[in-house]
């Protein structure tokens, strides 16, 4: 990631009005980023470190579009919009984790991920797509599968050296810890989330347009219904790429013209982010005003006596 002359401006403020008088304020931050890496406009700072959580999910699924698995066991767009998801355990996703892992050949036994609180299989936790997509690497590549989890199994390591090499810096300068399902994830600056998502949808590369195709085709797999990332990649019609992590995380990718949103709610709070990103999709010109106002109502609007409000604006370097 490379930085203008300044990467530091206002943040923006989320308040919590209830019948127009504030209660709460959610403090969050924002940047743009180009294919190359360049900060284009921010508020608060480019440089703001968090784990990048599920927003990782699209970069994970490059080590399956690398490997040639979809080819040999025939997997679908809809298979590889699974394992990118952060869903919601229905019927349909777990079937469809389940059928990833079928046509590869694994048991589902061999999913690490947790049974979700009030679920009776790990087909039904969120990360369940990613799990499958891991093991379906580890079955074509001939790696052990009952240690795919740690940090030096060669599917971790794969997985690294692809978002290394799209940072273009090394691999061992990546701070990792576990996600809540067990996986690897890493420390990043907000910029260089932006910067990966600018390059996810910018055209330049076939795996990556894969990885677009699947998840902009298939929305209700990504996410689910009522969802922020599945409504926004729906009303957007193939105009936005979205994923969401845990934590107050939210990325956003412009398709084919090579721009990347990354926000943090620095409370770790999903309200805020979905306000702020419709807030500044707006802003941009990313999305329509109809788009805009359908997406407020859902997401904005709490109750009849609760709405959010966002202050400020991103500041162009």
């Amino acid at each position: 990631m490379t930085r203008g002359k300044r990467t530091q401006a206002a943040e923006l403020e989320v308040r919590l009005l209830r019948e127009g008088i504030i209660e709460s304020i959610h403090h969050v931050e924002a940047v743009v980023c180009d294919d190359r890496g360049r900060v284009l406009s921010v508020a608060g700072s480019a440089e703001t470190a968090t784990f990048a959580r599920s927003s990782l999910k699209p970069f994970q699924a490059l080590a399956v579009t690398k490997t040639g698995v979809l080819e040999r066991y025939d997997l679908s767009d809809r298979d590889l919009a699974i394992i990118c998801s952060s869903h919601q355990g229905t019927t349909e996703h777990a079937r469809q984790v389940f059928n990833v892992l079928w046509r590869c050949d694994i048991d589902p036994t061999a999913l690490q991920c947790p049974v979700p609180e009030g679920g009776h299989s790990r087909l039904q936790h969120n990360c369940s797509g990613k799990h499958a997509g891991m093991l379906a690497v580890c079955q074509q590549c001939n790696w052990p599968t009952e240690s795919y989890l740690r940090r030096k199994h060669p599917v971790q390591q794969l997985i690294l050296s692809k978002i290394a090499e799209l940072l273009k810096m090394p691999g061992e300068e990546f701070i990792s810890a576990r996600d809540d399902c067990g996986a690897p994830t890493y420390v990043m600056q907000l910029g260089q989330i932006a910067s990966l998502y600018a390059q996810l949808a910018s055209g330049e590369n076939l795996d990556m347009e894969r990885v677009v195709r699947a998840m902009s085709h298939h929305p209700h797999l990504v996410a689910g219904e009522g969802a922020f990332d599945t409504e926004l990649m729906r009303l957007s019609s193939g105009e936005l790429v979205s994923k969401g992590g845990a934590e107050g995380v939210q990325a956003i990718s412009r398709v084919g013209e090579g721009m990347g949103l990354a926000i943090k709610a620095l409370d770790g709070s999903k309200r805020a982010k979905h306000a702020v990103a419709i807030h500044l999709l707006k802003q941009m010109g990313w999305i329509a005003p109809a788009v805009a106002e359908s997406l407020s109502e859902t997401y904005m609007t709490l109750d009849r006596y609760k709405r959010l409000e966002v202050i400020g604006e991103l500041s162009l370097l």
